[in-house]
């Protein structure tokens, strides 16, 4: 019977643990969340260096993927995290979390610390965005995206491309090949916020309310389709 005790506080210490574990997890959403909305934020905030308002007022879905810090990138190395979220009806929507992996794209960018968004442009860009996997240049045609406020992009991406991609490195913001990569949701993290591993469909299409931690990175994206949509309007 004296065991009881003792097997009673290692429960407790071990349910303990399991809760800073999880909150540290819960933790590391928040801050990627945050900085996803801040490469936004500045991205957007660079006069005339920004992706096109045509862009953004036809988007189906916005990715960003803010930098690792360190490493250097090799085959196979999964490069970086980041969130998702697409249009609905009824606005933007909960985001997804996502995982960028691919070899090639590592020598692109020499392992320089480089912030990442991707753009899914029309119906088949978002359906690639639905799936839980998908091989950019293979199972969705991608383009380095023009750059500038009013730039006028030529006609190719428009035909052929579900995805335009950026890089942000050292204060440069261009387009960029990421042809090989692979996206794909981030299951643990998707568990951890959202209590289950939702599929990117239910999520993306807008039938998981946005958590309060996701709020501020939902509402950036979607304050900046609308400011692209009112800009195209005063210009006509």
């Amino acid at each position: 019977m004296k065991q009881i005790p003792g097997i009673l506080c290692g429960m407790a210490l071990l349910t303990g643990s399991l809760s800073g574990f999880a909150q540290a997890d819960k933790d590391k959403l928040d801050d990627r969340l945050n900085n996803a909305r801040a490469v936004m934020q500045e991205i957007m905030g660079t006069p005339d260096k920004g992706i096109p308002q045509g862009i953004l007022r036809g988007a189906s879905c916005v990715t960003v993927i803010p930098a690792y810090k360190k490493g250097a990138f090799g085959i196979g190395v999964q490069y970086g995290q980041g969130v998702a979220t697409c249009r609905t009806p009824n606005g933007w929507s909960a985001p997804v979390f996502v995982q960028l992996a691919g070899g090639s794209f590592g020598w692109q960018i020499g392992g320089q610390s480089t912030d990442l968004v991707l753009v899914a442009m029309n119906q088949n860009g978002l359906q690639a965005m639905l799936k839980n996997k998908v091989k950019l240049g293979a199972d969705a045609a991608a383009s380095a995206g023009p750059v500038g406020r009013n730039a006028q992009a030529g006609t190719d991406w428009k035909l052929n491309a579900e995805f335009l991609t950026y890089s942000r490195s050292k204060g440069l913001f261009a387009g960029i090949s990421l042809d090989g990569t692979v996206l794909s949701q981030n299951e643990d993290d998707t568990r951890t916020e959202y209590g289950s591993a939702l599929p990117f469909e239910t999520i993306l299409k807008g039938s998981q309310a946005v958590p309060d931690n996701a709020k501020p990175f939902v509402r950036t994206v979607a304050k900046y389709f609308v400011s692209s949509k009112a800009a195209d309007q005063d210009a006509h």
